[in-house]
């Protein structure tokens, strides 16, 4: 059978020392595509990816649920770097590289992409914040960091407010958006693709007075009947995507999308790294999973 190694972080493992409180999405995850693998001949494999482990022994490598990269960036894309001289690496090491810098969706505006409003800072300082609140025109932002994921070093921050201690902030360049009432009112919208083939859809909501929608911070999913505007939309942001990395296709990729402060929906994340693919509102995603990684290593 053909091993192929799903790459996890090391506080996905249960009963890790630092085990996060979202490891059970790793569980539900990997319980759903795992048999879809088997049954197409894969030996899917969780594999820690910074273990030291011998990639010459897979036939391809995912990327899955390694939620710790966004503190070792470097360190994750050499080892990517040298996988790839081995065995296949999907998605690449080119589109990992070019969709963990958010600088990406910069990049997708400039193509004509429908994009949050969005400010590019060096720093997350008062000067930068200030000036944002400006640019963007309102009264409440939010300030991520440019490689970040799950709302590390995330911050909420009011006209009016003091900014938050310095390591609740981004640690280095910053992106900066205007607050979106919408993602409490309507919620976020997540589509799921293999392939370039829509999967399934889901409606994601922040717990009451929060605007996180990730479930580690109370955040709710619910299964979402995608409408045929909002898979053209994200198909047409793929498509650009892929012009953009100079790849045929992504095995697996997940458009976030919100509705702006214009009322229009626009692109929040495309997630072409390690995206939760949410199995229990995508029923028969991990046999679409395994067609499409069939396809992919012929």
């Amino acid at each position: 059978m053909t091993r192929i190694a799903f790459l996890i972080s090391g506080d996905m493992v249960a009963g890790h020392a630092q085990e996060r409180g979202d490891q059970y999405e790793f569980e539900l995850e990997f319980a759903e595509l795992e048999p879809a693998c088997r049954a197409q001949g894969y030996h899917l494999e969780p594999v820690v990816w910074d273990s030291g482990f011998d990639a010459s022994q897979f036939t391809a490598i995912v990327i899955g649920t390694v939620w710790d990269y966004t503190s070792r960036p470097e360190k994750f894309l050499r080892a990517l770097g040298d996988w790839e001289s081995q065995c296949r690496v999907l998605n690449s090491s080119r589109t990992a590289e070019w969709n963990m810098d958010k600088r990406y969706l910069q990049a997708l505006s400039e193509a004509g992409i429908p994009v949050i409003d969005t400010v590019w800072a060096d720093r997350a300082d008062e000067t930068a914040i200030t000036q944002a609140f400006a640019t963007l025109d309102c009264d409440e932002i939010v300030v991520k960091p440019l490689v970040g994921a799950g709302a590390w070093r995330q911050a909420r921050i009011k006209r009016a407010d003091p900014l938050p201690p310095a390591e609740d902030l981004p640690p280095r360049e910053a992106m900066i958006q205007p607050f979106l009432p919408s993602i409490a009112e309507e919620g976020e919208y997540s589509l799921i693709f293999f392939e370039g083939s829509f999967s399934h859809a889901v409606l994601k909501r922040p717990r009451s007075g929060d605007y996180r929608v990730q479930s580690v911070y109370g955040g709710v999913e619910q299964t979402h009947t995608a409408t045929p505007d909002q898979i053209a939309v994200a198909s047409d942001i793929l498509a650009a995507a892929r012009e953009l990395c100079g790849e045929p296709g992504f095995l697996y990729a997940r458009v976030d999308m919100a509705r702006g402060l214009d009322g229009l929906l626009k692109l929040m994340e495309l997630e072409l790294i390690e995206p939760y693919l949410y199995p229990e509102q995508g029923p028969g995603m991990g046999a679409r999973f395994a067609q499409a990684l069939k396809a992919r290593l012929g």
